[in-house]
């Protein structure tokens, strides 16, 4: 179908301008805007479109943003599609971190965000009780999920070994599963691949090798950090969030965990994809080593190697798209990771829990527990207050953490 520039910026626009919500939010819209509203896509090439995104690491509706405009204008139309998902959100989460990382301790600023950290343990509890009832299909998988949480809770097992473990049990289990019916790549497409692959690559790589050259150990680090979560991203910003917290709290000593929790509650406050937070958590990072100038490096690095892959997942496997939703070790791999990433999801859920409600919490060999003394009253009337404004009232999602923030910042001002 042949469109029209000016519609197909102002449509992407509008897209990236409306995308609250996360992804289901973000894809309903894509689905009103392109399917039912302008008819550039059929319904089936949209649901294959998302069916191939949700095999990807990275955020899935921004790939699928990619991949229509891709399929609508070629390459250059899935870089426009791309970045306006992308960039409305992104210019938002550089004011709020600067702002945060210039005025975060005030203590009126500090009741606010304690109300927004009720209203994300609402939040992420409601993302684990979506995607356990998508995911977990039988028994295997909720065996999967249960230890996946074992692995992560107690024995700290890194993320990125957790999926992989799930990825080859899901490919054994599929191994007898019959091949469908797939058409052959076209004549010439992968010498064209192989020139994809090379130029992201590249584009992907550049930044980090320049960053080294140059000896900037903080920059280097912050590049190889987030070009890995690039990689491992599978399920959303929830399920690396864990994982980013350990490395970012613990191995780095970036940010302290009341930061990580004060950042996911603004990513969710802007349009663009969730995984938007490692943007924040880089500047926030980098305002600590070494004031704005290193904070707005670290952000602008941090975007380039999350979002350079996605392109490069994009236009690698877009003109495979039928070819690879055919194979059903491929399928298997995607829904044992699934179940996995809702073990995951559920280790987060607990975590955010324990440090927003309680003063201190203690390791064990059974992983963290909280010291029961040390209870926050406020936290927990607030959380509760979260879980009627979101889930008995079923207030919208940005409306809900302006509500919270303000009874957070009620709580200071009645001291």
């Amino acid at each position: 179908m042949k469109v029209s520039t000016r519609d197909f910026i102002a449509a992407f626009a509008r897209i990236g301008l409306l995308s609250f919500g996360g992804p289901a939010a973000q894809i309903s819209l894509m689905q009103h805007e392109l399917v039912e509203r302008r008819g550039w896509l059929e319904q089936r090439q949209f649901l294959g479109a998302l069916s191939f995104c949700m095999l990807l690491p990275g955020p899935e509706a921004m790939q699928l943003a990619t991949y229509a405009g891709w399929r609508l204008r070629g390459t250059l139309g899935g870089l426009i599609a791309g970045l306006l998902f992308v960039v409305p959100g992104a210019a938002v989460i550089l004011a709020l971190a600067l702002a945060y990382a210039h005025w975060g301790n005030v203590p009126l600023v500090q009741a606010l965000f304690l109300g927004v950290k009720a209203a994300v343990l609402v939040i992420v509890a409601q993302a684990l009780w979506r995607l356990s009832r998508r995911a977990l299909a039988g028994r295997a998988h909720w065996v999967i999920a249960a230890v996946s949480f074992a692995a992560i809770y107690a024995g700290s097992v890194p993320f990125p070994a957790i999926i992989a473990a799930a990825a080859l049990w899901g490919i054994w289990a599929s191994r007898g599963d019959p091949a469908g019916d797939a058409p052959a790549p076209a004549t010439g497409q992968t010498a064209r691949t192989m020139r994809t692959v090379i130029v992201w690559s590249v584009l992907w790589s550049a930044p980090i090798a320049l960053a080294y050259a140059m000896g900037a150990t903080f920059l280097t680090q912050i590049a190889v950090f987030f070009s890995t979560l690039a990689v491992v991203t599978f399920g959303g910003a929830y399920a690396v969030l864990a994982y980013m917290t350990q490395a970012v709290t613990q191995t780095h000593g970036w940010l302290t965990t009341g930061q990580m929790i004060d950042a996911l509650g603004l990513a969710e406050t802007t349009p663009g994809p969730l995984i938007l937070v490692t943007q924040f958590v880089a500047m926030l990072a980098g305002f600590a080593e070494g004031g704005t100038g290193l904070a707005l490096l670290a952000g602008a690095l941090t975007l380039w190697v999350t979002f350079v892959p996605c392109f490069l997942w994009i236009f690698t496997g877009a003109p495979y798209l039928e070819r690879l939703l055919a194979q059903p070790r491929l399928r298997g791999a995607l829904a044992a990771i699934s179940a996995a990433v809702v073990g995951v999801i559920a280790n987060l859920s607990l975590w955010f829990a324990l440090h927003v409600l309680f003063g201190q919490i203690m390791r064990g060999p059974l992983g963290a527990y909280p010291v029961l003394a040390t209870l926050d009253p406020t936290a927990a009337i607030l959380t509760a207050l979260a879980a009627i404004v979101l889930l008995a009232l079923r207030i919208p999602m940005l409306p809900a953490l302006a509500v919270m923030a303000a009874a957070g910042g009620l709580t200071q001002l009645a001291v």
